[in-house]
């Protein structure tokens, strides 16, 4: 057991930071779609403008050259319409530099990955913990030419990284990459030049708290309606006084309705963005706001009623409910969801697995608790060769977005999430729970014992089971005792430290506290090992009969 890494500690989860809700603009006039339009494009131009500029600047960026970008854009538009967007601009220039460090992460860990297995013989076997040689020498030499190729790359993005350049597309670089596919996505050239253009519009106003209804840009007054502060270039537009233009349609968000309306009616900052979904030629207006983060439970009110222990898989989350003292209670429970299809399919089967979870543990009361998974550095076919499939499998698996979406739901019916570490869950809950768990009238699957082995974590008793019974002879050269860690016990899911020596605790013949003077059974009194070898004599009763046989024999 020497060689496992250290086991993190459980954590409760933070509440989310901040809400967004969305309605649907719709009985658009056809002037208002227009007006939209132009809007977005002028706003747009103004934004790929600006966002260049503040990818030039790069590392060389302050506060001045900030108020500059903004007072150029503010002769354009206004000074609220051009915060917001030099706002976007530096968001979108730190999210590519996060993207960038991360690409570089990855770069450095196949470049390493291969180093080593190139330095191995061929054919060498790995180990779990380290990967072994390629198989071949075809493939020993494609690699060393994949190499080369990766240090290059990781060579230019660590350059672009010290200089601060980064690499940013409005609109989206999958898009923009499907222009020379449209057969393959399926669309002509006039629909992708719709979808471009809509994804590079910028109608996004920033809230500014003790405004009026908490945004002069684009302004929601309680009973719906929208309007919005034209730029100057556009005022002519305006359909209402001070350059403003009210569109046809009212808009009534269905969730979170009354915050929201709280929130306006006393002027707190609420920020919207309006956009275009050309597939299905809807407009839509999104708000967004901040809230203050939500004070979390202490680890051990958490644990008082028990929880329940969830394992996420790429086409379900296996759940076990568990009592505070670690014990498995009732069934184990299954909430699937479907992973093919677009991304709002697959964000509605999310959420419906998540909503079951969630009323199963408020109408008992408990916790949930889950893995903190990141599976960004563990994607690399550096990593996982020819497992093609694997590496499939944990592409598939929602971790990021199922973790958002579990806190953001739990936060609202006051359920409380742990994180646990990853580490050894499902190796030690098949080896020490499956088997147990089974029944005549129930087969327990690696999923299920995995999910008992997290809320064990979670719960802070430790996984491993070290219940086999004792030999009949009372030694332990069958395996440990059946004693297990106490709840207090430093270190109980860490590695056991190597004791030299044989693995048994029984003691040798002859040095016993009981063993008494092993050498009282030698006539000699010294030990047998050291005592010369003699014959005995034979009994009296044989002596007559051997003697004759010999002389008879003998003479």
């Amino acid at each position: 057991m020497s060689g496992l890494r250290k086991i993190g500690a459980s954590f409760v989860v933070p509440g989310p930071s901040g809400i967004a809700v969305r309605d649907r603009l719709k009985h658009l006039s056809a002037e208002d779609e227009r007006v939209l339009r132009l809007v977005g494009d002028h706003l747009g131009a103004l934004a790929s403008r600006d966002l260049k500029a503040r990818c030039a600047a790069g590392l060389e960026h302050d506060a001045e050259l900030w108020a500059e970008r903004k007072r150029a854009l503010t002769v354009e538009s206004s000074s609220r319409w051009a915060g917001s967007i030099t706002k976007a601009s530096h968001d979108q220039w730190a999210l590519a530099r996060r993207g960038q460090l991360a690409h570089i992460q990855s770069l450095d860990a196949g470049v390493r990955t291969i180093a080593h297995r190139l330095s191995l013989p061929v054919g060498q076997a790995g180990s779990r913990r380290a990967p072994g040689g390629y198989r071949s020498k075809r493939e020993w030499f494609a690699k060393t030419r994949r190499l080369h190729v990766l240090t290059g790359r990781l060579d230019a993005a660590r350059a672009d990284w010290q200089a601060g350049r980064v690499g940013v597309v409005r609109g989206g670089k999958r898009l923009l990459n499907s222009r020379h596919h449209l057969q393959t996505a399926q669309l002509s050239e006039e629909q992708w030049r719709a979808r471009w253009r809509a994804g590079r519009r910028f109608l996004t106003a920033d809230g500014e708290s003790g405004k009026q209804f908490g945004n002069e840009t684009i302004r929601v007054t309680p009973d719906g309606e929208v309007s919005i502060k034209l730029p100057a270039p556009l005022a002519y537009l305006a359909n209402a006084p001070h350059g403003r233009y009210v569109l046809a349609c009212r808009v009534a968000f269905a969730h979170r309705g009354e915050q929201w309306a709280d929130r306006i009616q006393t002027n707190r900052a609420v920020a919207y963005r309006i956009h275009e979904d050309t597939s299905r030629a809807r407009w839509y207006l999104t708000a967004s706001w901040t809230i203050p983060p939500v004070k979390t439970v202490p680890l051990a009110t958490a644990r008082t009623r028990g929880l329940v222990g969830v394992d996420t898989n790429a086409g379900h989350l296996a759940a076990w409910r568990l009592d505070p003292h670690g014990n498995p209670v009732g069934q184990p429970l299954r909430f699937g969801y479907d992973l093919s299809g677009t991304a709002q399919h697959r964000d509605a089967q999310i959420r419906h697995a998540l909503i079951r979870l969630l009323h199963f543990a408020r109408r008992h009361g408990l916790a949930i608790a889950v893995e903190d998974l990141d599976f960004t550095a563990e994607k690399t076919r550096e990593k996982h060769g020819r497992r093609k499939g694997f590496r499939k499998l944990i592409s598939g698996m929602p971790t990021a977005r199922l973790r958002a979406r579990l806190v953001s739901m739990a936060a609202e019916l006051g359920i409380t999430i742990v994180a646990v570490d990853p580490a050894y869950t499902s190796r030690w809950g098949a080896q020490h729970w499956q088997k147990p768990l089974n029944s005549s009238k129930r087969t327990t699957t690696r999923h299920g014992a995995a999910a008992v082995a997290i809320g064990r974590r979670a719960l802070g008793h430790p996984i491993r089971r070290r219940t086999a019974p004792p030999p009949a002879h009372r030694s332990d050269e069958q395996g440990h005792r059946t004693v297990q860690a106490g709840s207090v016990a430093p270190g109980r899911e860490e590695p056991r430290p190597r004791i030299p020596g044989p693995r048994t605790r029984s003691v040798h013949a002859g040095y016993g506290a009981k063993a008494g003077n092993q050498d009282t059974q030698h006539r000699s009194g010294c030990p047998a090992e050291h005592e010369p070898w003699h014959q005995d004599s034979l009994p009296l009763s044989l002596v007559g009969t051997v003697g004759s046989r010999s002389c008879s024999c003998w003479s």
